[in-house]
């Protein structure tokens, strides 16, 4: 019986620790002859106006809740009074289409699409609308922002800034990570080059797979992808949406994007009163805490048992204080 009872309590706490503070619904919309299925989270009370936090995601399948990682976030916004709203990629979940196949700038326009069926919901306060978004969404948010300049916010999770370089660093990072030898390392670069020059002639999948051979895990989608999309750059955008007030939030351990690069191009392209940047030393490219991701068992057990604790500390009432600060009324801080 001690067993059961035991495993009966952790249950409970599993269960109270991923419940929150929030009304979901789930919400549709169809835009370019696709149908979307999403989730639209509102505070636990009230009905609003509120303000609304349009989810973009990174790069990959990822669902609306991001397999109920954005649910922390959502809690954290609610209490400022802002709502959040996340579509499914396509093909992902209900959402209709492949994500696959899409550039950059068809994820602006599904991110606008969004945008404008939130204002027109009675619940939600059309004045107060932003957006928030993380690592490849650094290529989606300044075209948004930039196209409705009547956005309230952005808030830039680990973004990088030029699809090129960010490769080449990430590339280099995990070799270091990984403890590379000299002759992997120069190998990693070469194929990199054949890579580059192949997509430059705007050649196949199958002619990469001639040429690299080992396709490490590479399918003819992704490589469509990659295609379409590898001339992607932030700093057109950056520079078309200047004065929108915007949360640039970096980690200490991103292998995934130089923020240093990122924090230096934000602040020569943005306007000192419209950047904020908050620095996490402690957290990984998607803001989690970096000795909860280094460790499988550390990780599974602060999902199920303490979903809150996963990110970098400061991270989630620190995206409900930069909500607080902006003034309603005009969307400056």
């Amino acid at each position: 019986m001690g067993p059961l009872l035991a495993a009966g309590g952790l249950t409970g706490v599993a269960a109270w620790q991923n419940t929150y503070a929030l009304r979901e619904e789930k919400v549709s919309l169809r835009h370019d002859g696709r149908l979307l299925e999403g989730v639209l989270a509102r505070p636990a009370r009230g009905e609003g106006p509120f303000g609304l936090a349009v989810f973009v995601h990174g790069d990959g399948p990822i669902d609306a809740t991001h397999e109920t990682f954005y649910r922390p976030l959502w809690e954290s916004f609610a209490r400022a009074g802002y709502a959040s709203l996340s579509f499914s990629k396509p093909g992902i979940g209900g959402s209709q289409g492949n994500w696959l196949d899409q550039s950059m700038k068809d994820r602006a326009d599904e991110t606008l699409a969004a945008v404008a069926w939130a204002r027109d919901r009675p619940d939600i306060d059309g004045r107060r609308i932003g957006l928030w978004g993380a690592s490849q969404a650094g290529w989606v948010l300044p075209e948004v922002a930039a196209r409705d300049r009547r956005l309230q916010f952005v808030i830039a999770v680990s973004p990088a800034v030029n699809w090129l370089r960010q490769g080449r660093y990430n590339l280099l990072a995990e070799l270091d990570r990984d403890g590379a030898t000299t002759r992997e390392r120069d190998a990693a670069l070469r194929r990199r080059q054949t890579t580059l020059r192949l997509l430059e002639r705007g050649a196949s999948f199958g002619e990469y797979r001639a040429a690299v051979g080992d396709v490490d895990g590479m399918t003819a989608a992704r490589w469509r992808f990659i295609a379409r999309n590898h001339r992607s750059d932030a700093t057109a955008g950056l520079r078309a949406m200047r004065g929108t007030p915007l949360l640039l939030v970096l980690a200490g351990h991103d292998v995934n994007v130089d923020v240093e690069e990122t924090e230096a191009v934000y602040r020569a392209l943005l306007p000192p009163a419209s950047l904020s940047v908050a620095h996490y030393p402690d957290a990984t490219h998607s803001l989690v805490d970096h000795d909860v991701e280094g460790s499988d068992w550390r990780l599974t057990m602060t999902a199920v048992f303490a979903p809150r604790r996963l990110f970098a500390k400061g991270f989630l009432t620190d995206q409900a204080r930069f909500l607080e600060r902006l003034d309603p009324r005009t969307g400056v801080r």
